[in-house]
């Protein structure tokens, strides 16, 4: 309020406003975004956003070289990431990276290979949507219909 305030006694103006500080989905989608694919007035962003403190830029590293694993298929790199990602202060960040040791194989296995079970956790999601939509309201086949006629 204070800091409101003092200006408008000094000069009789509105202290200037503070910029927005970005949402976590923001902050996330600048940190996880290629630079190359920034526009030119973006790429300030990440800088600002990183430059408050040292903690946030070492996240942002280990969280970029992890994407860079998943989107150029590297799984064999995945040896000394988790260590890299349990020296960051972020409990998150350190949760993660423990449970990728627990998997380990199966983890290196999804970064390297280029099939995926996505398509079908995808149809078990819309079916299951679909159960939950007619629940209590209809049998088996009324629900095998919907989901062989469904998009």
């Amino acid at each position: 309020m204070r800091r409101h305030l003092e200006p408008l006694r000094i000069n009789g103006r509105p202290a200037p406003p503070l910029p927005e500080a970005p949402t976590v989905r923001e902050a996330t989608g600048l940190i996880t975004s290629l630079t190359s694919r920034l526009k030119p007035e973006e790429e300030v962003k990440p800088k600002q956003l990183l430059g408050r403190c040292p903690e946030p830029d070492r996240v942002a590293g280990c969280v970029r070289s992890f994407a860079t694993m998943m989107r150029e298929k590297k799984g064999q790199d995945l040896e000394t990431w988790p260590a890299t990602a349990e020296a960051t202060e972020m409990q998150p960040v350190r949760s993660f990276a423990r449970g990728s040791r627990q998997d380990f194989d199966a983890v290196t296995a999804g970064l390297a290979l280029g099939w995926s079970s996505g398509r079908v956790e995808g149809d078990v999601c819309r079916i299951k949507a679909l159960k939950r939509a007619g629940y209590g309201r209809a049998g088996v086949e009324p629900l095998r219909r919907r989901i062989l006629d469904a998009p």
